[in-house]
């Protein structure tokens, strides 16, 4: 009777788990793990942790739904294993893949000592595979994404269907409960059968218009698996898969691009992770080197502003106030809101990608940063002109009629279409009759956009990486 410890880390399903297949492959007995990481513990992300805490009180419902159940203990990840493995008389630990500078170094030194096995899962192909014929790294999309399109994708594992579940051993640990959380407090539902549900939401309508809505700020017009991708709660393959589907089988051709697009977005996130893969520095350096030595400007209070949504330019605040309250921003609003920071108010994207980290339901390392490197123009593949977002012009161009701003920013509920993108323009009289006073119930704007593009372009001296 050989047992088997199923280390749960980003892989909280049944379905398509590689890391479990294997474990049920190859033993009699599971023994099904997750490990309340101190380390992670102590980042202040609090509806991550919600989201992540009830995630784990659903897979263990489904776990006890085919006689087994999930074991939660608090540790060093080390220690927990070793003292597990011996009591239970395990013969080998199995875990998803992971590929963060920190999870990487933690599982070197699990492995040291214990018999770990890392099954690739986190991605549809592992971070590394998909390089040039000279062995280098892509660091442009466009030509990565050619190269991970060219790749067969890999066969699903059994469904959670077409396998049973092992029986726990006779020895198991005493468990510790999972944190309470007020799911009220989430601004979606954490668990596999919820990321099922809205992926066949999305599928049904959605990637066929997502080209041309998915910036509109006051529609729900994305598939907002985000959160579930992060935590292992859908699988990536299954989600492609979908996605290919769909593409095959749109009715015209400009659903077919709509399908495509989103598929793209999919390949974003492979890209990445084969980023950080071969520049793990990158997660807290700028990936140009030239841009090392910026000088940042140094304004906590405005930096503040940003934080709390009181900026004085509405979509921005929207999109900080939403982010604060929900966790959850679109990706239009994330490069508006990036972008303001870094190119309106000159502060270190390193402070944005932190609050970020700190709030969103999705915080990934490697996309996060990612993207905030891309926005503020330190990253990989960044666009080919230096660019400023305008979040005037941004505003009216994805909340037209002011929808998103209103529903977030409730003083400019009031304030006619005409001003709801630059409210400070109001007469007097209107201030009054929409109940918004600028500079005293709604900030001004804490920067003059015109006037700190020339501040910016010094700072940055628009110096760009040979191309490939």
């Amino acid at each position: 009777m050989s047992t088997g410890i199923w280390w749960i880390r980003r892989d909280m399903r049944l379905d398509d788990n590689p890391a479990l297949q294997e474990a049920i492959n190859n033993n009699s007995c599971l023994l099904p793990l997750f490990i309340l990481d101190p380390t992670i513990l102590s980042h202040p992300a609090e509806k991550r942790k919600a989201f992540m805490f009830e995630g784990l009180r659903r897979l263990d419902a489904q776990l006890r739904l085919q006689g087994s159940r999930l074991f939660i203990l608090i540790g060093d990840p080390q220690t927990v294993l070793s003292q597990v493995f011996y009591a239970s008389n395990a013969s080998a630990i199995y875990a998803e893949a992971d590929y963060s500078p920190y999870a990487r170094k933690r599982d070197h030194a699990v492995a040291a000592i214990l018999p770990l096995w890392l099954v690739h899962g986190l991605t549809v192909f592992p971070p590394g595979l998909i390089h040039k014929q000279n062995g280098s790294p892509y660091t442009v999309y466009t030509h990565f994404k050619l190269a991970w399109k060219s790749l067969p994708l890999p066969a699903p594992c059994c469904t959670q269907q077409e396998f049973h579940l092992p029986p726990l051993p006779e020895s198991t640990p005493i468990c510790e409960d999972i944190p309470e959380t007020s799911i009220r407090d989430l601004f979606m539902q954490p668990g596999e059968s919820a990321a099922f549900k809205r992926l066949q939401k999305f599928l049904r309508e959605p990637i066929y218009e997502y080209l041309e809505k998915r910036d509109l700020l006051a529609l729900d017009a994305t598939s907002t698996l985000s959160p579930y991708l992060r935590f292992g709660m859908i699988s990536i393959r299954g989600v492609v898969q979908e996605a290919r589907f769909a593409i095959d089988n749109a009715q015209d051709e400009k659903s077919r691009k709509n399908a495509q697009t989103w598929l793209d977005e999919l390949v974003w996130r492979e890209f990445y992770y084969s980023v950080l893969h071969f520049f793990p520095d990158g997660l807290k350096t700028s990936f140009r080197k030239d841009l090392h030595k910026i000088q940042w400007h140094n304004a906590p209070q405005e930096l503040e502003a940003w934080k709390q949504g009181k900026t004085g330019y509405p979509v921005v605040d929207a999109g900080m106030r939403q982010l604060k309250q929900t966790g959850w921003m679109l990706k239009r609003a994330r490069m508006i809101t990036a972008s303001f920071l870094v190119k309106n108010l000159l502060v270190n994207w390193q402070e944005g990608e932190s609050w970020f980290m700190e709030n969103l339901l999705d915080g990934d390392p490697a996309l996060n940063s990612g993207g905030w490197q891309w926005t503020a123009s330190p990253g990989k593949d960044v666009p080919p002109t230096f660019r400023i977002f305008n979040p005037t012009l941004q505003s009216q161009k994805f909340d037209p009629k002011g929808t998103y701003i209103r529903r977030w920013v409730a003083e400019l509920a009031n304030v006619p279409d005409a001003f709801i993108h630059q409210p400070w323009r109001m007469p007097e009289d209107i201030q009054k009759q929409s109940g918004c006073i600028i500079g005293d119930i709604y900030p001004t704007p804490i920067v003059d956009h015109k006037s700190i593009q020339e501040r910016t372009l010094l700072a940055f001296q628009t110096t760009k990486e040979p191309g490939e």
